[in-house]
């Protein structure tokens, strides 16, 4: 399953939507709330991929995978949206998700690579999600104490893991 990795344009962005709400479906559909990703919240990644896509910004880096059959992946990376102690050194992943049927097939790893490169970063990822958390780990990231929980969400308690420089 050879997927290739671009920078998406606008004409991407319902297409990246409905990958996000499906990866989302795959990943956490067992801890989310019954109706979470109602077609309210598909509509809402719609309108938030036609603003990211429409009004690109030299600081962001969106990629997506695409294999025979459309978007299998997608990565989204910039700036930190909170205050780090590095004083604001580091990246951070915004999202990273690749359908399951792509797992395994380095296709993560390429999105990751092209999000962030080798630079230090932060992301925050569901401590109940092993795969991805033991993928972080490989790429040299580690827990850096942080946890909370989207009320929304309750199901779902997210870590914050930092990459230092020079992994």
């Amino acid at each position: 399953m050879t997927a290739s990795i671009r920078e998406p344009g606008p004409d991407d962005a319902e297409a990246l939507a409905d990958l996000h709400v499906a990866t989302w479906r795959e990943t956490y559909g067992h801890l989310l709330p019954p109706g979470f990703l109602s077609a309210a919240y598909v509509e809402g990644r719609r309108r938030m991929w036609v603003q990211v896509l429409g009004r690109p910004r030299d600081d962001v880096v969106v990629r997506v995978a695409e294999g025979s059959s459309g978007l299998v992946g997608f990565s989204w990376a910039g700036p930190p949206l909170e205050a780090l102690p590095d004083g604001g050194r580091s990246r951070q992943l915004y999202a990273l998700y690749v359908r399951a049927a792509h797992h395994g097939t380095g296709v993560g790893q390429r999105l990751l690579d092209e999000a962030l490169g080798a630079e230090p970063a932060v992301l925050r990822v569901v401590r109940d999600n092993p795969r991805a958390v033991a993928f972080y780990r490989r790429n040299g990231f580690v827990r850096d104490g942080l946890e909370e929980v989207d009320p929304a969400t309750p199901a779902m308690v997210e870590v914050r893991m930092r990459r230092p420089p020079g992994i």
